[in-house]
């Protein structure tokens, strides 16, 4: 039994979903973030619970041959990052053991690891994501933006970040000055007062630059000042306000105002370009994600006369990558600006034969399968919660040759994975693929084929 502030010494067996130690405490679970498999250690018990518990790394006693020294100077203290206590292989080799684990025992697959491939790493592990958010607390005159230390909402400040694409350091340094300037009060959680409650910046490998502040208000003061200088930024590209009045922890609203700029920024995609506007989802690592959509193009086996449903389609990147070698594909996205920016992406590249609804999956699926739409593939890209019920049984009536279902949340994709396997599909492949270099989850690609 663990009790509260107990000191244990302990050995690491495995590493979590989120990069933490698993540890023995008496056979029992303890959660330790940074022990590593292998380690012997001295944790603090700082949360019991009857079956588990966690723990504070107190010492090292034997150090892993896995063990570096992180790259980031607060990575201590940030919860950005998880992995960066480790090599890369280890972190790759984690997420393979945990899409391995999911498969088997949430999805039932009853798959041999020689099954789960290793996991495709990126080329370069730092300077890939190209979307990054900072909470913003303290004052105007003392502004601190960061991120969000471990299990709390203090935030450590930090003046760049190892993983980010971009010039992240010189807009924090510019809002900084222009927040003193113009007396900009950040947003304080408790009371609800202030301004400015995130700094987002978004940028492209070929490096145009989005600023987006969230604010309480449509308007900035001092806005032509902060443009100026944000126009000193090599590839600055767009200034916009995001509203968000709600008394909430979600970062963004639903309205946006363009300061600057037309709003938009664009990356390329297997030789097609596509806009990211303010609150449109992209994926946060380009090289990967083209490895990500190649391996899911693959999987789905076209031949160019196929009918293929991409259901959670976003703004289409995946079913436009699609598109030449299918002769027909069909998007679902709920969110209507994605939808026109969808279609929008499809002009821009010449696409006719794509074409998108903006209707919840869930809702409009089973309305054309039920009108006839019998497509060959269907591609699943959900959310972490994964597909509703009645998505699962649309696939099976509509009764494709191959679903191929991309995930960043393998529980939730190895729960549906057991009810397509349930009416009739079979397990073919998987792929892993490293989206989140240094930090927990994993990205996997899997086919199933009609029994």
């Amino acid at each position: 039994m663990l009790t509260k502030n107990q000191l244990l010494t302990t050995e690491c067996l495995r590493l979590g979903s989120e990069l933490e130690g698993v540890c023995d405490a008496g056979g029992m679970p303890l959660f330790v973030p940074g022990a590593l498999p292998g380690e012997t250690v001295e944790a603090l018990v700082v949360k019991a619970q009857p079956r588990y518990g966690f723990g504070r790394l107190m010492k090292i006693v034997t150090p892993s041959a896995d063990r570096v020294e992180p790259l980031c100077p607060v990575y201590k203290h940030c919860g950005g990052c998880s992995g960066q206590h480790m090599s890369y292989e280890a972190t790759l080799r984690a997420k393979r053991a945990q899409v391995l684990d999911c498969l088997n025992r949430i999805g039932g697959l009853g798959l041999s690891e020689a099954q789960v491939p290793p996991v495709l790493g990126a080329e370069d592990p730092w300077r890939f994501r190209n979307k990054t958010a900072l909470p913003v607390q303290g004052t105007a005159q003392e502004p601190q933006i960061g991120f969000y230390r471990r299990r709390s909402h203090q935030i450590v400040p930090v003046e760049d970040c190892p993983i980010t694409m971009g010039p992240l350091s010189e807009v924090l340094a510019t809002v900084r000055i222009w927040m003193r300037e113009s007396r900009v009060q950040p947003y304080n959680e408790e009371n609800g007062k202030g301004l400015l409650r995130h700094v987002v910046v978004r940028t492209t490998r070929a490096g145009q630059l989005m600023v987006l502040l969230v604010a309480t208000r449509p308007t900035l003061p001092g806005e032509d000042r902060l443009a100026e200088l944000l126009g000193r930024i090599p590839g600055f590209h767009t200034l916009v306000v995001n509203i968000n009045k709600a008394r909430n922890n979600v970062i963004l609203g639903r309205e946006c105002r363009t300061v600057c700029g037309d709003g938009i920024i664009f990356e390329t995609l297997l030789g097609l370009t596509f806009e990211i506007s303010p609150l449109s989802f992209f994926q946060v690592n380009p090289p990967q994600t083209e490895r990500l959509y190649r391996t899911a193009i693959d999987f789905a086996g076209l031949t160019g006369s196929e009918l293929v449903v991409d259901a959670y389609a976003g703004a289409g990147t995946i079913a436009l990558c699609m598109a030449g070698s299918a002769s027909r594909v069909i998007g679902i996205e709920i969110v209507a600006p994605a939808v026109d920016s969808a279609r929008r992406n499809a002009e821009r590249n010449g696409i006719a034969n794509a074409e998108f609804h903006a209707a919840a999956v869930e809702d409009l699926l089973p309305t054309l399968v039920a009108d006839g739409l019998r497509p060959d593939v269907i591609m699943l890209d959900p959310p972490r919660k994964g597909v509703e019920p009645q998505v699962i049984e649309a696939v099976l009536k509509a009764a494709p040759r191959k679903v191929v279902y991309v995930s960043c949340h393998v529980p939730t994709q190895a729960r549906d994975l057991q009810l397509l396997a349930q009416g009739g599909y079979v397990f073919e492949k998987c792929q892993p693929v490293d989206m989140f270099c240094y930090a927990g989850g994993v990205e996997n690609v899997v086919s199933m084929v009609k029994a």
